[in-house]
């Protein structure tokens, strides 16, 4: 950096590198709009006024110019896209910083994972920071590839690319003072970094136990109630807005009658489909439901920085990294240009720089099952009365109920004119041979089987359906593959994603793998699912750790007393 040349730019004594012109300001510390010039040297803001000079000028003619977008809490794994094919969807939509959780990829790979999406996001026209993943595996309920402890974070903790620990999602191993779970809270807090939160539907004392920990956020509030309670208590409410769980308009009343300053915005998990817009989409949906413009990009932009102590982001002010984003107005929110370290690179929704010289590096394969016989699909039956997982559409949570079983020559089977449709997790990782069976009602398939090896947290192969040959047939086409998601029928693939990089990411195009999600939520239409995108449902529920019922390669595990369950009421004494 050459500190005499940013003064005299900043002084106007020497030209700048660009200079944007007549833009009106958003500026997210005074709250205000106004018109003036913006000067840009080595990356950065340098001058704020009238009549800079620079080698590149461009006049955006009265545009809103706001600081760039920054996505505080994101799974990549989650699009199924390679990070390099993520950046460019959501770079023209104006995000130029995201804080990602490789959580998904260290559950299958560990640090190998986590190395691998490092070096993947290293060359891209957007920052990746990352959180170290808290909770690998998420619970001792379930198998992951790898257990990650707090002496292999310890090996990252120092990376200046690494801002903390993610979510610790184990609140209860945080309350009840677990050793190995608290060492890697201490790790974050040694460092100086932040400890981001998940903990769903916690309250009182409890919840100020795990505040007082070090945990200081929260991505998981579903209702203004919950998310008020975590405010008052100094959390930073991350307002979620994914393809599985959409909580940003339940929290508008948060955002419109409380101090917004510690609220930022969030995707979480996100098909590719929904990527267009990203936070920006965000910004706009806020403001559509009344808040603020200036308090929603704060939300998307300011908040995240100073949550993530990234002081120099998220802010359009001199020693400012110069990532802006030009918007025609501030209703509509469309992006006209996108700017990273003073350089443009989008506009009217493309990226206006070349990304074919960034390389994937390699990884190994990861779908290693014990070999599967079609018969460690029945389930004996032990009762007339079963405990069924009861999806809600948009929610991460479930609910549980007691159902009558359909038995047939001993054993409990799919009930499809009620809803209850067999579930299996088998165990991916080790070839241990573990199989969770079980029900679940809500999808509404009449005919059938899908499967998926996308499974948070832990990430073993999923597989719902009608009956056993569909399954199976589903569970073995995954095998050949080496991971993705699949729709069988009558024996026949319907549809099929190839995931081959750790059984979560394609290796292909954005465009193909959009195209193919569309084929196969075509295809699960064809077996009459009622839910919009069963895949991402699916996914969550294997998710230990959020209310109330669920299921892993273990079995059934009840998540309100954090235990495994019987799938058969009788069966209930013994769990």
């Amino acid at each position: 950096m050459n500190l005499e040349r940013i003064i005299n730019v900043a002084k106007g004594t020497n030209k700048a590198d660009l200079v944007i012109k007549n833009g009106k300001i958003v500026n997210v510390f005074s709250e205000e709009i106004y018109e003036a010039d913006i000067a840009i040297a080595d990356g950065k803001i340098v001058g704020i006024g009238n009549d800079y000079h620079g080698e590149q000028e461009i006049d955006i003619m009265g545009a809103y110019l706001s600081p760039s977008f920054i996505d505080g809490h994101v799974h990549l794994e989650s699009s199924m896209l390679l990070p390099s094919e993520f950046a460019k969807l959501v770079v023209p939509a104006g995000t130029t910083t995201v804080i990602a959780d490789p959580h998904e990829i260290a559950n299958v790979m560990g640090l190998q994972g986590i190395s691998f999406m490092r070096e993947a996001t290293k060359a891209l026209p957007m920052d990746v920071y990352m959180m170290l993943p808290s909770c690998v595996p998420a619970t001792n309920l379930e198998t992951s590839g790898v257990d990650l402890n707090s002496y292999d974070l310890a090996l990252l903790i120092d990376a200046p690319w690494v801002l903390g620990i993610a979510e610790m999602m184990n609140f209860p191993g945080v309350i009840e003072n677990d050793r190995s779970v608290l060492s890697k809270v201490k790790l974050g807090l040694e460092k100086d970094k932040r400890i981001d939160g998940h903990s769903p539907h916690l309250s009182g004392k409890d919840l100020c136990a795990y505040v007082s920990s070090g945990v200081r956020s929260d991505h998981e509030c579903t209702t203004p109630e919950e998310a008020v309670e975590k405010l008052r208590l100094g959390m930073s409410i991350m307002i979620r807005e994914g393809t599985a769980a959409k909580d940003l308009e339940a929290l508008v009343p948060l955002m419109k009658k409380y101090n917004t300053r510690k609220c930022m915005f969030v995707t979480d998990d996100r098909h590719p489909q929904d990527l267009n817009g990203h936070i920006c989409s965000m910004v706009k949906m806020a403001v559509d439901k009344g808040v603020s413009p200036i308090k929603a990009i704060q939300m998307a932009s300011l908040n995240t920085a100073e949550y993530f102590k990234l002081s120099n982001l998220g802010a359009i002010a001199p020693g400012y990294k110069a990532d802006l984003v030009v918007l025609d107005n501030l209703k509509d929110f469309n992006v006209q240009m996108v700017f990273k370290n003073g350089k443009q690179v989008a506009k009217n929704g493309n990226l206006t720089i070349d990304m074919k010289d960034i390389v994937t590096p390699p990884l190994r394969g990861s779908v290693n099952i014990k070999y599967l016989y079609k018969d460690e699909l029945k389930i004996p039956a032990h009762a007339d009365k079963i405990k069924v997982i009861n999806v809600i559409e948009n929610q991460l949570i479930t609910k549980k109920s007691v159902e009558k079983a359909r038995i047939i020559d001993g054993f409990a089977q799919s009930d499809i004119e009620n809803d209850i449709l067999k579930i299996a997790v088998i165990e991916r990782h080790r070839a241990s041979g573990n199989i969770g069976l079980g029900f679940v009602k809500g999808f509404g398939l009449t005919s059938g089987a899908i499967a998926s090896t996308v499974a948070h947290d832990s990430h073993n192969m999923i597989v719902i359906g009608t009956n056993d040959d569909d399954m199976y047939t589903a569970a073995v086409e995954l095998v050949k593959s080496q991971g993705g998601k699949v729709v069988v029928e009558n024996g026949k693939i319907l549809a099929k994603l190839e995931l081959p990089i750790a059984g979560l990411i394609s290796d292909k195009p954005a465009a193909d793998v959009i195209f193919q999600v569309a084929v196969l939520n075509n295809a699960v239409k064809q077996i009459n699912c009622k839910i919009k995108d069963p895949f991402m449902s699916m996914a969550f529920l294997s998710l230990a750790v959020i209310p109330e019922l669920k299921i892993t390669d273990k079995g059934l595990i009840d998540v309100c007393s954090f235990k495994q369950t019987g799938l058969f009421v009788e069966d209930e004494h013994n769990n």
